[in-house]
């Protein structure tokens, strides 16, 4: 079944919803429904793909199939939604379930001979229909903490099956399990200079506006005063009755005079839209206060399907003779509204304050492919790798690549080129582009070398500096086995660590056959569980292969004996 969603905001003044089914799908968890985490919800680098549902604070809870259906794909990863299961439903939608500590019954099987059948812990697996057919409220796994995940608990998505496109559960009836009679909170509207020429209450850099709130519950913001192009910006969120975290707001609509302006819901977008949350947010501001301002406007349009804008793109020209009224309205999905109202006028009176001084050597045009090199060094940036142009600093000292700073959001990947003739061919293996922080650590990016220049893709602005890791991994146990009996263990695990470029693989071996190794990248641990049956009775012979990814190798081995009986 095909779903369409309509956007009606200039006709009817709202965002129009298709019919989700409301009393289909039914909890994937036994426990009340408590969030700590709202579709839509600003994080870095993207919006929030679905809910994060409590699980009291720890791990182990059973996890039910919300309806009908079968597992179509399984994704086993050591970062991101970690151990992950998705189920398709026969209506035409896919729910999806992460960070999961195990899978259950006929799926734990398979997933265990997908494992033992690739050798590797990391898999994806896409299954037919009928290979494995769940039951609507049937436990598929219990909770965990694995992946990215910053604590227990379980995140869970409802997806249109044919589109891929992730939808707000609360559209399919999940609203009943939510109270919420909270409006969002609004802690800080700003107002934007948008053009060298304008000034807002004689300043021409970013101001922060007093609210006052009025008798009838809305807030009214200090005059604005300017001379030109303006936008806005806004930091909301919201709180329902119970779990007392903080969530992103739903729905932000901005007027002006009365006519909608620009605005934005949460109810359904792509992956591939992600990471426009860095174009939505004041990213500057982001990097350096960790406040994230939304900002009602786009000086460069971008295609972030949610937004919804006149053809002024939510800029608003401030001209003589005329004065108006700005809106801002932050609900939620339950029809909780806060409103701001801005009254706006002309005022051509000179700054007092001045635009922040800014030196850059160059400026980058977003639209066009742009290059810049010096000495050993180049960079290639193409079109549309930022959201809007800026004044950049490039530089080069000591074969250091300085490339302005992470204060300037970047959206796609681009190239950087380091060209050195200090290697030797051996050395050249083991060298990479890194990336180097504010305390002088480095990071690892794939680089690729042909003869003397070695090339990567990267995906932030920042210091970058060619590196050479001859340092193998490093593996430890906490309490030696070599020639104990280890019968009443559960099961091996050891810390495992690389200080240079980062651990790539991990295998190990029983007598010779390989085992299943889980990692934890939160705890370095590396654990192989003996209730995979491999081990055999009395003597054994263990190896454990550790290689990073520039090819340092290391290799542990010892021997144990093990009675099964």
């Amino acid at each position: 079944m095909k779903y369409f969603v309509f956007f009606l905001l200039f006709s009817v003044s709202v965002f129009a919803q298709t019919a989700y089914p409301k009393d289909y799908f039914s909890p994937p968890l036994d426990i009340p429904m408590e969030l700590s985490g709202n579709f839509g919800e600003l994080r870095p680098n993207h919006f929030h793909a679905g809910f994060d549902f409590k699980t009291l604070q720890r791990e182990g809870l059973a996890v039910h199939a919300v309806a009908d259906g079968y597992v179509s794909r399984i994704k086993i990863s050591t970062f991101g939604n970690g151990k992950a299961i998705y189920i398709t439903h026969p209506n035409g939608y896919t729910s999806v379930y992460c960070h999961l500590q195990k899978t259950t019954d006929a799926i734990d099987d398979y997933i265990q001979k997908a494992h033992y059948k690739e050798q590797s812990f990391e898999i994806e697996l896409f299954l037919k229909l009928n290979e494995l057919m769940v039951k609507k409220g049937q436990t598929i796994a219990l909770t965990g903490n694995t992946g990215s995940s910053e604590g227990p608990h379980l995140h869970f998505e409802f997806r249109d099956s044919k589109t891929e496109k992730i939808i707000n559960p609360l559209l399919f009836g999940f609203d009943k399990y939510i109270k919420d009679t909270k409006k969002p909170t609004v802690s800080a509207v700003y107002v934007y200079p948008l053009d060298d020429k304008t000034s807002v209450n004689k300043s021409k850099r970013p101001l922060l506006l007093s609210l006052s709130l009025q008798k009838d519950g809305t807030y009214l913001s200090n005059k604005v005063l300017a001379n030109g192009k303006i936008g806005f910006g806004i930091t909301a969120v919201d709180y329902d009755n119970v779990s007392g975290n903080r969530n992103g707001a739903y729905k932000i609509q901005s007027y002006l005079n009365g006519k909608p302006n620009f605005g934005y819901q949460f109810d359904t977008y792509s992956f591939d839209e992600m990471r426009y949350v860095n174009a939505l947010v004041d990213y500057s501001k982001y990097k350096k206060t960790y406040q994230r301002v939304q900002k009602l406007f786009m000086s460069n349009p971008y295609k972030l399907s949610i937004i919804k804008t006149d053809d002024s793109n939510g800029i608003v020209t401030v001209v003589p003779n005329l004065t108006s009224v700005y809106r801002i309205e932050v609900s939620d999905f339950f029809g909780n509204i806060n409103t701001i109202s801005i009254p706006i006028g002309f005022d051509s009176s000179a700054p007092i304050v001045e635009k922040e001084a800014m030196v850059s050597n160059y400026f980058v045009k977003v639209n066009k492919d742009n290059s810049f090199a010096k000495d050993n060094v180049s960079v290639f940036f193409p079109a549309g790798t930022f959201y809007e142009d800026f004044d950049m600093n490039f530089d080069v000292r000591n074969s250091v690549l300085y490339l302005h700073d992470d204060s300037v959001p970047v959206h796609s990947r681009f190239e950087i080129a380091m060209e050195s003739d200090k290697f030797t061919d051996v050395q050249k293996e083991k060298v990479f582009i890194a990336d180097v922080d504010s305390k002088g650590r480095v990071g690892y990016n794939f680089t690729s070398v042909k003869g003397n220049v070695y090339s990567a893709n990267v995906r932030s602005l920042g210091k970058y500096t060619l590196a050479i890791d001859t340092t193998a991994p490093t593996i430890s146990i906490a309490n030696s086995i070599e020639g104990k009996w280890i019968s009443t263990q559960k099961n091996l695990q050891f810390s495992i660590y690389d200080s240079g470029s980062g651990i790539k693989s991990y295998n190990g071996y029983l007598n010779g056959n390989w085992i299943l190794f889980e990692y934890d990248n939160k705890t370095r641990k590396l654990t192989h569980n003996f209730s995979d049956g491999i081990v055999a009775e009395g003597a054994n012979d263990l190896k454990v292969v550790l290689m990073d990814n520039v090819g340092n190798s290391t290799i542990f081995e010892t021997h144990f004996f093990r009675s099964q009986k």
